[in-house]
C-alpha cells in the first residue's frame, strides 16, 4: 500500500517526553478521507496512554482524538464530504460494521472498534496514530461535520469531553424536567454543565471547594452543593434524577447515591478502577437507585451533539497551546493548571 510520510508528535517509551516524529499515513483509498489538522484537543486519556497508565500501551504512539481540520482530498467512492468541508473526528476510526452495537448506532461499544490511536489499523497492519500530526486519513464513515460558525479550535475538545457527557444526557432523557448534578468541574464537568443547561435542565454542581461557584455558574450551574459540607450534603438528599461523575481518580460515591432520587442514576464518567471505599447497597436497594457506566458515544450520537453546539453556540472552554509545549501542557494537566481543556494549534508542528 502506498503512503506518505507526515510530521507528528509522539512517544517510544512511557518515561520518555513527546517528541517530533514522522509516521506513516496511508493514501487515500476508495471511501477514506484526508484530512489536513487544524486543531487537536489534549485529553487525560492521551496522557495516561502515553505513559502506560492502563499497561496497554504499544509504542510508538502519537496520541490525540479531538481533531478539526479541513478536507484536502476525498476517494472515488466518497459521498458525505467535499474537499474544502470542516469536519472533525473523535475517537474511532473504525468498527467491525455488523455486530449488534454497530447496528445500532453504538460503535463505541462494538467489541472490534478501531481507537484513533493505539487501535489496529487493518490497512497498514500497523496501530493507528492520532491527531497531534499534521494529516490523518480516515474513512468517511467515521469523519463529521462541524458547524462552520463555531470557534473551530474550542470544538476539538467536544469530540471527547463533549460526547462522553451528551451521550448519557440523552441515554437517561435530560429535559426541562430534569435535575442534574455533575460531580468535578474540570474538561468533562464543564462541557456536562453547558449542554444540561442547554437541555433546559437544573443543573447543580458537586465540588470540594467554595472557589468554584462562580465558574459553575457561569458555565450554566443553577447552583453549587460544596460536598465536604455535611449539613449541604443532608439537605440534597433525594433530590437528583441525573448524576454525572466526571472525577478521573478514586473516591468515594457512596455520598453522591444518597442525593439521587428513587430511580435515579449515577453515571461513572471519569474513573477506571476498583471502588474504594465499597459501594454500600443499602440506599439502591431501598430506593431502586442505580450507578452506571457510560463511553463517548457512536458516530451519529456524536453527529448530533455538534449539531445541537452548532444550534446553541456551544464550544469548550479552551487554552491554546504549541505542540511544543506539549510536554508542559500534560505536567500542568496533571494538577488541574487549565481551564478547562488544552487544545493544540498545529500550525506550530507544520512551521
Amino acid at each position: 500500500m502506498k503512503t506518505k510520510l507526515v510530521k507528528a508528535y509522539g512517544t517510544q517509551s512511557p518515561e520518555a517526553d513527546l517528541k517530533e516524529v514522522q509516521i506513516d499515513r496511508r493514501e487515500v483509498l476508495s471511501k477514506d478521507v484526508e484530512i489536513d489538522i487544524l486543531y487537536c484537543g489534549v485529553c487525560h486519556s492521551d496522557l495516561h496512554f502515553a505513559r502506560n497508565d492502563w499497561g496497554m500501551t504499544q509504542y510508538p504512539v502519537v496520541p490525540g482524538h479531538e481533531i478539526v481540520g479541513k478536507v484536502t482530498k476525498v476517494g472515488s467512492a466518497v459521498s458525505k464530504h467535499k474537499v474544502g468541508d470542516i469536519v472533525a473526528v473523535g475517537c474511532l476510526v473504525d468498527s467491525c460494521r455488523t455486530c449488534s452495537s454497530c447496528k445500532n448506532d453504538l460503535e463505541q461499544y462494538c467489541p472490534e472498534w478501531v481507537g484513533t490511536y493505539g487501535g489496529f489499523d487493518k490497512h497498514l497492519q500497523t496501530n493507528t496514530h492520532g491527531g497531534y500530526s499534521e494529516a490523518i486519513v480516515v474513512d468517511e464513515d467515521f469523519v463529521l461535520q462541524v458547524p462552520n460558525h463555531l470557534d473551530l479550535a474550542g470544538v476539538a475538545p467536544v469530540l471527547c469531553a463533549g460526547i462522553t457527557t451528551w451521550s448519557p444526557l440523552r441515554y437517561w432523557n435530560v429535559n426541562k424536567d430534569s435535575k442534574v448534578a455533575v460531580v468535578g468541574l474540570g474538561g468533562l464537568g464543564h462541557m456536562a454543565i453547558k449542554l444540561a443547561h442547554a437541555l433546559g435542565a437544573h443543573v447543580t454542581l458537586f465540588s470540594r471547594s467554595t472557589n468554584k461557584i462562580e465558574d459553575a455558574k457561569a458555565l450554566g450551574a443553577h447552583e453549587v452543593v460544596i460536598s465536604t459540607d455535611q449539613s449541604q450534603m443532608e439537605k440534597a438528599m433525594g433530590q437528583f434524577d441525573l448524576i454525572l461523575d466526571t472525577v478521573p481518580y478514586e473516591h468515594d460515591f457512596n455520598p453522591y447515591i444518597a442525593t439521587l432520587k428513587t430511580n435515579g442514576t449515577l453515571v461513572v464518567l471519569g474513573y477506571l478502577g476498583p471502588l474504594d471505599p465499597p459501594l454500600v447497597t443499602v440506599p439502591m436497594i431501598m430506593g431502586r437507585k442505580s450507578i452506571a457506566g457510560s463511553l463517548i458515544g457512536g458516530i451519529a450520537e456524536t453527529q448530533e451533539l455538534l449539531d445541537f453546539c452548532g444550534k446553541h453556540n456551544i464550544t469548550s472552554d479552551i487554552e491554546v497551546v504549541n505542540i511544543q509545549d506539549i510536554n508542559t501542557a500534560y505536567e500542568r494537566m496533571l494538577k488541574s493548571d487549565v481551564k478547562y481543556r488544552f487544545v493544540i494549534d498545529m500550525k506550530s508542528l507544520k512551521n
